[in-house]
């Protein structure tokens, strides 16, 4: 049954609980691996992004010098470019696809965690045991990976979190774009795409899934808050 409203309101069929869209395909079906999708796409960027990220920002903190400098530069250069303009530049040169989105994701999300991985490594590289570290024989790779990178993974996984809601907003912007997810794949941002011209007919095609990516990112913004008072004992003093 095409275009089918949600069960509880008049003409719905609870054979389809969010209704159908115009090629009678289920909605909530269609949600549920449009969520697969997202969360694909965020575990799987975040990662990409997050590893490069850390090690450009250990490496830049650690040794300082031109290091330093180049890392920065290009740090500045990533983030005063609009998200969304440099996505579509990038995703143009390339085949919409999953692994695309991901690579492209995670090339935007990178400068965040090398400039604060930096600022965190500035600090603990002066402290005592670091200073001990050296003077007992451990290599510059060892101290970073051994001392400093443990004590700035929590910061890691704060700004993880904190960056969920951005990701799964970016993605399904790219998705909404028709730069991101191609369609039939079931994405969010797709079917919010599909549902535009139907909106005051058949309103639930959009608005369902815009419901979803918006409570979705809420909810990871507050999971990131609630992670990064959780984890900091200073803000736990507040």
């Amino acid at each position: 049954a095409r275009l089918l409203p949600p069960a509880w309101t008049d003409g719905g069929d609870w054979s389809y609980p969010l209704g159908s869209d115009r090629q009678g395909r289920d909605i909530l079906s269609r949600m549920i691996f449009g969520a697969r999708t997202a969360a694909l796409v965020s575990l799987a960027a975040l990662a990409v992004g997050g590893i490069i990220g850390s090690v450009l920002g250990l490496v830049a903190g650690y040794f300082g010098s031109w290091w330093d400098h180049v890392i920065m530069r290009l740090v500045d250069i990533n983030l005063s470019l609009p998200l969304i303009l440099l996505a579509l530049v990038l995703v143009v040169l390339f085949e919409p696809g999953t692994a695309t989105t991901v690579a492209v994701v995670a090339l935007l999300l990178w400068s965040r965690y090398a400039r604060q991985v930096r600022a965190e490594v500035l600090t603990l590289k002066e402290m005592d045991f670091v200073a001990r570290a050296r003077v007992a024989g451990a290599s510059n790779l060892r101290i970073i990976f051994r001392h400093i990178l443990p004590n700035v993974f929590n910061t890691i996984i704060v700004l993880a979190t904190l960056q969920v809601g951005n990701v799964i907003l970016l993605e399904a912007s790219l998705s909404f774009l028709g730069a991101g997810i191609p369609p039939p794949n079931p994405a969010w941002g797709v079917m919010v795409a599909e549902g535009r011209d139907f909106i005051v007919t058949s309103w639930w095609l959009s608005v369902i899934p815009g419901l979803a990516i918006m409570f979705t990112v809420l909810s990871m913004n507050l999971l990131g808050d609630w992670l990064r008072d959780y984890l900091d004992p200073r803000l736990r003093q507040l």
